[in-house]
């Protein structure tokens, strides 16, 4: 377990963030619709909507040389034989079947099996622990911790943050108690998508008025990170594989029905992270697995 003497100490240590954000930058699914551990922003009709958020440094019981967030791979589409949804091998860097399969048909140079590979690549995805700062559509969320889990749009706004683009901007660390700074997420309908492109964070300020009392406490109830990438989360290689086949339809399994194929361009259309979709993700993915089980 962490010290809160040591957190404070090595708050504005952004290169190891930085080098972390590097090292991972090369080559899962987290919670879903009943676990209350996690928080998602809610859009009105239009589409659009808005809340303000606090990163959090990584939590006090995953020790020292934890991160503040996880970072995960995983596959969701539908074939012949029904649906593969499940994480992938990647996130342990291991081997993953359908990431092989994908390679095959990518390298083939034929056009109609790159276009397959897209729509069965693996879905990137990023779990983090936040104070809820503001929920306009649920204040009842306001003041507590919760799981977020976001795609590669949001961490890039991140990244910029640490590492800014110009010489006059100041880098921050965001998940900093002391020096941090809130992050107002601005959602907008984007031709049919959810964009984050506006959400920023503000003015760098001291979270709870820079009381480390009030800040130790918050702090130590924040959740673990390492169950998301535990060995127990990811299924054998090859599980996995046989489960592909059958998919695939190598192992003669029957086509989905019509009705099944209604939801496919809900999910597999683009190349954005599946976070950054404009349906509801995690009550998607509990009604893909219900089809793949």
């Amino acid at each position: 377990m962490s010290s809160f003497a040591n957190l404070k100490r090595n708050r504005s240590d952004i290169k190891t963030l930085t080098k972390a954000i590097e090292a991972t930058s090369q080559p899962a699914e987290a919670g879903s619709k009943d676990d209350t551990r996690f928080w998602q922003p809610e859009v009105d009709k239009a589409g659009n909507g808005m809340a303000v958020i606090r990163f959090l440094p990584a939590p006090a019981i995953d020790g020292d040389d934890a991160l503040p967030w996880v970072r995960t791979f995983s596959h969701g589409f539908q074939g012949p034989g029904g649906w593969f949804i499940d994480n992938c091998l990647t996130t342990l860097n291991e081997k993953c079947p359908v990431c092989e399969h994908n390679n095959t048909l990518w390298n083939s140079g034929i056009e109609a099996n790159k276009e397959i590979a897209r729509k069965q690549k693996r879905k990137l995805s990023y779990v983090a622990n936040i104070l809820v700062v503001s929920d306009p559509t649920n204040p009842s969320n306001e003041g507590e911790i919760r799981l977020y889990k976001f795609g590669k749009k949001i961490f890039d706004k991140i990244t910029e943050a640490m590492n800014p683009e110009f010489a006059d901007e100041t880098p921050v660390n965001p998940f900093d108690l002391w020096e941090g700074a809130n992050f107002k997420l601005k959602i907008r309908n984007v031709e049919g998508y959810r964009n984050y492109d506006k959400s920023e964070f503000a003015t760098p300020s001291a979270l709870l008025d820079g009381d480390d009392a009030k800040l130790e406490e918050l702090w130590k109830k924040e959740y673990s990170l390492k169950e998301f990438t535990e060995k127990k989360q990811f299924k054998p290689y090859d599980q996995l594989k046989s489960r592909l086949d059958k998919v695939l339809g190598f192992e003669g399994a029957a086509p989905v029905s019509k009705a099944d194929t209604a939801v496919v361009s809900k999910f597999n259309d683009d190349d954005i992270s599946v976070i950054d979709k404009p349906v509801a993700v995690d009550e998607d993915l509990d009604y893909f697995k219900s089809l793949a089980q």
